[in-house]
């Protein structure tokens, strides 16, 4: 019998009939078809899912930066308003920070330093221009006047940490070959954040002690606006447990951010760069970004400076050496050089800052050039198109270019 079957299957597969093959045969071809197609769908699926949930991580981050925002203001109540203000300060830029630390935690420097850099141009160019240029245009037969010592001071501490970013890159880019101050650099960029962090807590001792007058304008405005809001919503530990629990929402929903940030990149055709500079601080610093701008129509341009100027120069002369000596820890080696492009740009954002706040007045034609310059640098980082791992790349450009400059 077992015979019989063979050669009728020999005889059918011979003419060219298939139609009577077994049962078994075709369901093996069919479990295999419908598997792979299966893995298709589902790495399609894959493919579509994590650019989608990096935009909702972000339309997520949103909220959560404005309510971390308010529950500080809150606090700050209790807490008075010199305790309060580098509270507020401090947790404005808990989204930057959260991001950083993830992401040196999966070894993704990149992200680090582009979502700081963005962060600082950001509060630099956007917000301080936006700020000046609607509060410009609503206060047109008004003269808008501000303190100009506040922004002296902090002028020169973004002064101070552009320094020390130029070292490490120079550094690099003087030497005969770049392997040879790979060590170095990132010693000298360790060095230099430790000085960082010495001169942001003498910033500190300045600000709150010994010269608070030079920022009292600034509380004296703020409480004169909130008089009839003197009374805190909130108890101070329920506020402190909310901010603990957004915190930790904000931890996991950065974590999303930082995994998918790559294939959001490759399936939208944008560079991780412009992802990090540009997207990720307008959404981390949205509530700041608010808040100074309603400062500005409201004539009030000493808090907007305030804001703008303060998270700029935490981000600068704290959040950055801070990561540097966080990555030292957990021997991850992050330098200061943040690339030729990536430096530039901080060091023009912060002279066009500097030239646009030495006279201690202000219209919107200032705010306007300000957004311009953000613009232009955006527009920069949209059409790169580099590797992601562009250390690689520096050093390779570097040593042609040495080995030109040698054998010329």
């Amino acid at each position: 019998m077992g015979s019989h079957q063979l050669q009728e299957q020999t005889w059918l597969l011979e003419n060219g009939n298939i139609k009577g093959l077994s049962k078994e045969t075709k369901h093996g071809r069919t479990a295999h078809n419908m598997s792979s197609s299966s893995l298709r769908k589902k790495s399609d699926r894959t493919l579509v899912s994590k650019p989608l949930v990096f935009v909702l991580s972000l339309v997520g981050l949103t909220p959560l930066a404005e309510r971390v925002s308010f529950i500080t203001e809150q606090v700050a109540y209790y807490t008075g308003p010199t305790v309060g203000g580098l509270l507020n300060a401090t947790c404005g830029n808990v989204t930057e920070l959260v991001i950083a630390i993830l992401a040196l935690s999966s070894n993704k420097i990149a992200v680090v330093k582009y979502s700081l850099l963005g962060s600082i141009l950001s509060n630099l160019l956007l917000v301080l221009g936006t700020s000046l240029f609607c509060g410009g245009i609503a206060n047109l037969r008004a003269e808008q006047k501000y303190d100009r010592r506040q922004a002296d001071v902090n002028s020169l501490m973004l002064l101070l940490g552009l320094l020390c970013h130029l070292l490490p890159m120079l550094f690099r880019y003087g030497a005969a070959s770049p392997a040879l101050t790979a060590d170095p650099s990132l010693y000298l960029s360790r060095a230099s954040s430790i000085v960082m962090l010495i001169a942001y807590f003498a910033y500190l001792v300045f600000q709150l002690w010994t010269h608070r007058e030079l920022f009292e304008a600034e509380e004296e405005v703020g409480d004169g606006n909130n008089a009839s809001e003197e009374q805190a919503v909130i108890g101070f530990w329920s506020g402190f447990a909310w901010l603990v629990g957004m915190t930790v929402f904000i931890a996991l929903l950065s974590e999303y951010v930082v995994d998918t940030i790559e294939d959001a990149s490759d399936s939208w055709g944008l560079s991780v760069s412009f992802l990090s500079i540009i997207l990720l601080p307008i959404v981390g610093n949205a509530a700041e970004h608010a808040g100074a701008v309603i400062f500005a129509f409201k004539n009030k341009l000493d808090i907007s400076l305030g804001v703008a100027l303060g998270s700029a120069t935490q981000i600068s002369m704290f959040v950055v050496p801070l990561c540097v000596t966080v990555a030292w820890i957990m021997g991850v080696k992050m330098d200061l050089n943040f690339n030729l492009l990536e430096t530039g740009s901080l060091a023009l954002a912060i002279i066009a800052t500097s030239f646009t706040l030495q006279d201690g007045s202000s219209h919107y034609m200032k705010g306007l050039i300000l957004l311009l310059c953000y613009i232009v640098i955006g527009a920069c980082f949209f059409v790169q198109r580099t590797p992601f791992d562009q250390a690689n790349v520096t050093n390779i450009t570097v040593k042609s270019a040495t080995d030109a400059v040698l054998s010329a």
